[in-house]
């Protein structure tokens, strides 16, 4: 059975909102790191459609972008992605799978079937699947920034805290903190 690791990007004050992030080299080759190590994306529907709207133009080579995100959406064109949804089941960005009805269900499959691990990147489906302890690991990229605003991380709240063990703790020169952690069981 793969992790079912949880990465994402925070500010300090925990908000989750993408466009707070630094989105620079040194974090896109982070996240092609973690792309490559794992086997296999999951997004909740609002995530998808986000990343389905901007990255497979950018992997035809619609319009201007650097070669390292080109790059970077390439790679992620050919990666397996999975979506969990309740209101649309058809997706169809290459390598795109439907996950319905019974999520725990659905997102163990998933796990059992992919044993290089899998990438979670949304706050919302992160808050789900933490609250069915389905979670194994954190990597979170801390960024220098106080946005003063939401969405945050687990917004919606969980029924207990979560006891994490630090793996590592990397700085980025953009001042960005890659924090590592595993659920402590």
């Amino acid at each position: 059975m793969g992790l079912l690791t949880f990465s994402l990007n925070v500010t300090l004050d925990g908000c989750v909102d993408h466009r707070e992030g630094i989105a620079d080299d040194e974090t896109r080759a982070l996240f092609t790191r973690l792309m490559d190590a794992s086997g296999a994306m999951l997004w909740g529907r609002v995530t998808y459609e986000m990343m389905e709207s901007h990255w497979p133009a950018v992997a035809r080579g619609d319009g201007q972008a650097p070669p390292a995100v080109r790059d970077w959406a390439v790679k992620l064109e050919a990666r397996p992605k999975y979506v969990v949804s309740s209101t649309r089941s058809d997706f169809p960005w290459a390598n795109s799978h439907h996950i319905g009805g019974d999520l725990r269900e659905g997102v163990r499959k998933l796990k059992d079937a992919t044993p290089a691990g899998v990438l979670l990147g949304s706050g919302t489906l992160a808050t789900a699947l933490d609250r069915l302890d389905l979670i194994d690991e954190y990597q979170l990229l801390v960024h220098p920034r106080i946005a003063g605003h939401g969405p945050t991380l687990h917004q919606g709240g969980l029924p207990g805290t979560r006891r994490l063990e630090l793996l590592s703790a990397q700085p980025l020169r953009n001042g960005a903190v890659v924090m590592h952690y595993r659920r402590a069981r």
